[in-house]
């Protein structure tokens, strides 16, 4: 982590609030809008506040898709989390220059990100779950803090400005979020919902923190004194500025009904913290502080803080040194090869009866509506790659036996029209053909994603109607699921020879699963969440409390639990060592294969709780000593492959 000195904060302070001093209060206003104004007399340019990054730089043509955040979230790689957002900080740069060189930049275009999405999913059915790091808070605030650190980079300047979103207690259900209440107890907001944010702000300095659209006990989170004073600024320090999401502010009045209108619905959002209004309603501030309802002083300090992050990104500068990094950054070799590292890494293998890694000389049939479905690879918050490699082109590329391919069924549609191709027949044809069926199902971005929840875990019923028919044919089947959720497997589990998760992918995913199913790579990702077995082990979608949910409260046996992937070889743990501030344990690969190891470290006081984790690379019969800090009034610890409720299975 770049230790900021307190000369180099001071001096970006400084001239941001010389520069606002020279404002009008009307042309302050203009600035805490998204798509601020041009200052022609002060040589301020207009800019544009709002951009995507959520896993590779959104919506402004082509870049590096990396895996989907949940997918990041798979790997447990601190080190190479941090190269992925410096890639994404070093396309956003370039693309930032070669518009600006043009005359202007626009929205997309600028170098303030809406990334990266640290909210806790708490459970499967939301759809916006793939956007985040998972279950747990502290892997989550471990992950993100590597995010924002390589986003904006360890120079005097910050390469991109990230922000953290969305604060907070938020995770569904979509279609109410403009008018949903949070109830929640103080342990659960302060021990779950809240951990990540304060880990990430102590420990990265993030530029900016987006309020949620919902409320949290009565308190819409755009205009919640508590939220964002008390807790926000006070209990965590945080120092740099808020911002609403896109139209929240108008929520207060047409969701939350908390207030009359759009004057005073921006009046009680600035009053209560937020600085920049992600839409049109702060143009209304003029008409608050005409009524008295907003202190001139309060906009002079959100603007400058708003400059301040424009300083410190060297927007008025001529020495700032990314403003040469080049358009051929973009998709560069560097880029895709990292790309293709953490689709590796991002992808869990559930199950293996020693089927993995294929043998080359059996014949494949690939089957199933995900192995071909480009959308899989690139989720939502995407941008556009020149190259991608589906499941089944990645698989084609590796094999060297024949494969055939049948798209078996619809995603999730279960009526097929006279005059549309009939592909279940095909399917079993396929894989009666074949020695082995690797049948690729799952879910895709348009049945989970943002505004779009799911009502329940198990697989739609076109696809378990193929899964049947595979099933009684009696080839062994590889089972891969693709999603950016916990879907129900326990059938899979049970039937099938292997099972293999691979969240969203990016742009190398077909690459990378070949990889691991021929034996070029070993499988070495962990479930970020639960797999729970069935819906019915859910609590209600609505019920904000964290009883039951997530592998720290839940009851019952999961699938598959958090933390659990198996690899290619066996690793051998010694007994750990505990000494003061510090917790050793040796790790022996014993295996014939160099892999890599996640070593998980859990606190047992109330149930499992992941307190550290280290991913190691270990050569065959390789011994490597891991060593941990820790607090030494930690309740008894266990490290190893997954928690410790599930130890014997991992």
């Amino acid at each position: 982590m770049k230790k900021e000195s307190n000369s180099e904060r001071t001096s970006f302070q400084k001239a941001a609030k010389d520069l606002v001093a020279q404002m009008t209060l009307e042309e302050m206003i203009g600035q805490m809008r998204h798509d601020a104004p041009a200052i022609p007399r002060l040589d301020v340019p207009a800019y544009n506040w709002w951009n995507e990054c959520l896993h590779g730089v959104a919506r402004n043509g082509t870049a590096t898709v990396f895996p989907q955040s949940i997918a990041l979230a798979a790997t447990f790689d601190v080190e190479r989390m941090k190269q992925v957002a410096s890639a994404i900080a070093a396309e956003a740069r370039s693309k930032f220059n070669e518009n600006r060189s043009c005359g202007s930049t626009v929205i997309y275009q600028g170098l303030t990100m809406c990334a990266p999405n640290i909210n806790i999913f708490r459970d499967p059915r939301w759809g916006r779950g793939q956007e985040t790091y998972g279950e747990d808070p502290f892997l989550t605030g471990e992950m993100a803090t590597a995010y924002v650190n390589g986003l904006q980079g360890d120079g005097p300047y910050w390469k991109a400005g990230a922000t953290l979103k969305h604060f907070a207690v938020h995770s569904g259900p979509e279609t109410e979020r403009h008018g949903f209440d949070a109830d929640v107890n103080d342990e659960d907001l302060y021990g779950t919902y809240l951990r990540a944010f304060r880990h990430c702000i102590e420990k990265a300095s993030p530029m900016a923190v987006m309020t949620a659209y919902s409320a949290v006990r009565g308190e819409p989170c755009v205009a919640s004194p508590r939220l964002l004073r008390d807790i926000l600024l006070d209990e965590f320090g945080f120092k740099g500025f808020v911002e609403s999401d896109a139209g929240g502010v108008n929520d207060l009045h047409q969701g939350h009904h908390l207030t009359p209108d759009v004057i005073e619905s921006a009046a009680l959002a600035v009053n209560s913290g937020c600085h920049l209004n992600i839409g049109d309603s702060f143009t209304h501030l003029s008409a608050a502080v005409e009524r008295g309802l907003v202190d001139p002083q309060t906009i002079v300090i959100a603007v400058e803080k708003l400059f301040e992050a424009r300083f410190r990104l060297g927007l008025f500068s001529t020495d700032c040194e990314y403003d040469l990094i080049p358009t051929e950054i973009v998709e560069c070799p560097e880029h895709i090869r990292l790309n293709r590292k953490m689709a590796h890494e991002s992808i869990v293998l559930l199950k293996n009866d020693g089927i993995l890694p294929l043998d080359p000389s059996r014949t494949l049939a690939v089957i199933g509506p995900t192995a071909d479905d480009r959308s899989v690879l690139l989720a939502n918050y995407c941008g556009t790659p020149t190259r991608q490699t589906t499941l089944l082109e990645g698989i084609l590329d590796a094999a060297v036996a024949r494969v055939r391919y049948a798209r078996g069924c619809d995603i999730s549609r279960q009526t097929v029209k006279y005059d549309e191709e009939h592909p279940m027949r095909e399917a079993v044809s396929a894989a009666r053909d074949a020695d082995i069926v690797i049948l690729c199902m799952g879910l895709n971005p348009s049945l989970e994603g943002e505004g779009n929840d799911r009502v329940g875990i198990e697989l739609p019923y076109p696809q378990q109607q193929l899964f049947d028919e595979m099933r009684a044919i009696g080839k062994p089947i590889v089972f891969v699921n693709v999603s950016g959720s916990c879907v129900a497997l326990g059938e899979q589990d049970s039937v099938c020879a292997a099972v293999v998760q691979c969240f969203y992918p990016g742009a190398e995913g077909g690459h990378a699963l070949a990889d691991i199913l021929f034996g070029l790579e070993s499988p070495s990702g962990r479930l970020p969440v639960t797999f729970y077995a069935s819906t019915d082990d859910l609590p209600p979608f609505r019920d904000y409390t964290m009883k039951n949910r997530t592998y720290r409260y839940f009851q019952g046996r999961p699938v598959y639990p958090f933390g659990y992937g198996l690899s290619y070889v066996r690793f051998e743990y010694g007994a750990p060592l505990r000494t003061p501030g510090h917790l050793t344990v040796t790790v022996q690969n014993t295996g014939d294969r160099t892999a890599d190891e996640i070593v998980q470290l859990y606190a047992t006081d109330g149930g499992p709780q992941l307190i550290a984790f280290r991913r190691i690379r270990l050569e065959p019969d390789e011994v490597k000593n891991v060593d941990f800090e820790i607090d030494e009034q930690a309740g008894i610890l266990y490290v190893g492959g997954g928690p410790p409720l599930f130890r014997s299975k991992a």
